[in-house]
């Protein structure tokens, strides 16, 4: 004869902080200083802990706002201009990306970040756990640079790269690397990387005494910069979304490819 199960029953729903990043109004983190801050209520009621959960049947309001309904994931390719750094707010008053985005895109995060010197490719979406799980190592997805750096290095010469270096005590993976031409006194070259830490290519390459004096991110997986012009944003299509995140929808929606659109005003993520 078995026993009774008296285990406590499990919690229905989701926390709190799960739910708000869902639906797009903060990340996860963002989400508990919020609830920290009082900023949240549940069935009009103020909480101060994440640890609670709720479920569609909960009123949840922000800063008195009611959470919308959460949409499907969406992404969009962002190409990120130098001089503009991946945060929703910067201590020293810096301009954001998220400052620069059109005013009528949502409220997005980034996948990854991209330094204040670098250009090129940034992923944005709409939903915490694509964030989450896109900047994962164990996801895979190789990213590829175009790297302007000060030298005239042989292709031996980038062999460290290859086999992976350690500095100061952390190892950096091995990286994809190749020349592609040599300009004056600098060389352009593509570097191929799956970790993305901070600063990983301008440290590994001045490692070997290559200056990085510009860096340009032109794809992210299957995700590439093209010809998006600085400052331009695009779409993914839905339908590709879902194949690349392997989520399932309906079959044969395809709509047309939005056009890139510039900035036309402030939008805070």
């Amino acid at each position: 004869m078995t026993s009774p199960d008296t285990s406590p029953p499990r919690p229905q729903g989701d926390r709190i902080a799960k739910v708000i990043a869902r639906a797009g109004r903060a990340s996860r983190r963002d989400a508990e200083r919020l609830i920290a801050e009082g900023r949240v209520t549940v069935n009009g009621k103020r909480i101060d802990s994440p640890a609670l959960n709720v479920t569609a049947a909960d009123r949840v309001e922000v800063d008195d706002t009611p959470l919308v309904a959460p949409e499907g994931p969406r992404i969009w390719l962002y190409h990120k201009p130098a001089g503009l750094v991946t945060t929703a707010r910067d201590e020293k008053g810096r301009p954001t990306v998220f400052d620069a985005l059109p005013a009528d895109l949502p409220r997005v995060m980034s996948i990854g970040r991209l330094d204040l010197t670098s250009e090129g490719l940034l992923l944005l979406t709409n939903d915490g756990a694509v964030k989450r799980r896109l900047e994962l190592p164990s996801t895979g997805w190789l990213r590829k640079y175009r790297v302007r750096a000060r030298g005239t290095p042989s292709d031996a010469d980038l062999a460290p790269l290859r086999r992976g270096v350690t500095i100061e005590g952390e190892r950096f993976q091995p990286m994809e690397v190749s020349i592609d031409r040599q300009q004056g006194g600098n060389v352009w070259l593509t570097a191929g990387i799956r970790e993305g830490r901070n600063r990983e290519i301008r440290r590994a390459f001045e490692s070997i005494g290559l200056p990085v004096n510009r860096l340009i991110r032109i794809s992210y997986g299957p995700f590439r910069l093209n010809d998006l012009k600085p400052g331009a944003v695009e779409e993914v299509k839905s339908r590709v979304v879902r194949d690349q995140l392997g989520l399932p929808g309906p079959e044969g929606e395809g709509e047309a490819r939005a056009k890139p659109r510039r900035s036309r005003g402030p939008r805070r993520g």
